[in-house]
């Protein structure tokens, strides 16, 4: 199943895809840089870095700076990956910066029960890669 992330609300979109996993289905996530955190972005922002300095690469809660990566790694949060089901469930989860070649003429499915970040009018919300480019990440063509 390939599911476009574009604007839906990170937690809700995770959360779905975890369920998804737990049942065993093989589970694609494109445009994972379009994704939306609902909050005020001066707070999201702050918080993210925060995040992502916590840690280091060699010691510590290593925290990613690719929007893919962050979006795996919030699904992985939803699991439970101390259990042989739970790591079982997040390797059958892929995620994508936009949508790959190879994806571009298969079947693509939104992802049921998600608000989108249209529906989101009256609140502030973020776009993951946004959060991304602040905490560090420079997109490939852009350097």
């Amino acid at each position: 199943m390939i599911i476009n992330a574009e604007n839906r609300v990170i937690g809700r979109l995770a959360s779905e895809i975890a369920r998804k996993a737990k049942e065993g289905e093989e589970i694609k996530v494109i445009n994972s840089e379009k994704v939306v955190i609902s909050g005020e972005e001066k707070q999201v922002m702050k918080d993210y870095k925060q995040k992502y300095e916590r840690g280091t690469r060699h010691r510590g809660p290593y925290f990613p700076k690719r929007p893919d990566k962050i979006l795996k790694r919030t699904i992985k949060g939803m699991l439970p990956t101390n259990k042989p089901e739970g790591r079982e469930a997040i390797s059958n989860v892929k995620t994508y910066l936009s949508i790959p070649i190879e994806m571009e003429k298969e079947e693509i499915t939104e992802a049921e029960n998600v608000k989108k970040g249209d529906e989101l009018k009256n609140r502030n919300y973020v776009k993951l890669g946004d959060v991304s480019k602040h905490i560090g990440w420079t997109p490939r063509g852009e350097e």
